[in-house]
């Protein structure tokens, strides 16, 4: 269970490296154009993707900051966003490849933000949430960007597979 949780993390920066690529061949004016998403703009979504992500990982480590809101804007520019992006995957695929078989089996505890009752449950569903809310709205963002430029990178799973191979073979 474990690699499989460690390649997440690693496809997780891989594609997020590939959308902000994407995000960042877009004026500012598209890149910050309300275009309807449920975070508004590629700007909004790509801030709440980072806000979820720490929001989760202080759950899973109790350390680092956990934003009170879904939709705070944590970084004001592409440039500061996709910093803290690399910062942010550097420091989940280091929790993940930290964690115990053990660990990955057990529970955790946490308070949701919408329903501030403690909750206590299995780590490897949440993980698997987490993962899984990131691919979500990338997905947004990459429609965001077929919209405004009628192109956007491939983010699929086998691509990152095929991209690996390609530079293990080399």
């Amino acid at each position: 269970m474990k690699s499989h949780f460690e390649m997440l993390a690693r496809y997780n920066a891989w594609a997020n490296e590939r959308l902000y690529a994407a995000a960042a061949l877009l004026p500012d004016s598209d890149y910050r154009s309300d275009e309807k998403a449920f975070f508004g703009s590629v700007h909004g979504t790509l801030n709440h993707i980072l806000v979820a992500d720490r929001i989760w990982m202080k759950r899973f480590t109790d350390e680092g900051d956990a934003p009170a809101t879904l939709d705070a804007i944590l970084c004001d520019t592409l440039s500061e966003l996709r910093k803290a992006r690399r910062a942010e995957d550097a420091r989940i695929s280091g929790f993940v490849d930290g964690l115990s078989e053990g660990q990955i089996a057990g529970n955790i505890s946490y308070t949701p933000i919408t329903t501030p009752a403690p909750v206590t449950s299995p780590l490897s569903p949440l993980l698997t949430h987490f993962f899984n809310h990131q691919t979500h709205h990338r997905g947004q963002v990459h429609a965001l960007l077929t919209r405004l430029t009628g192109d956007a990178p491939s983010l699929d799973l086998v691509y990152y597979f095929y991209e690996v191979n390609k530079k293990a073979k080399s």
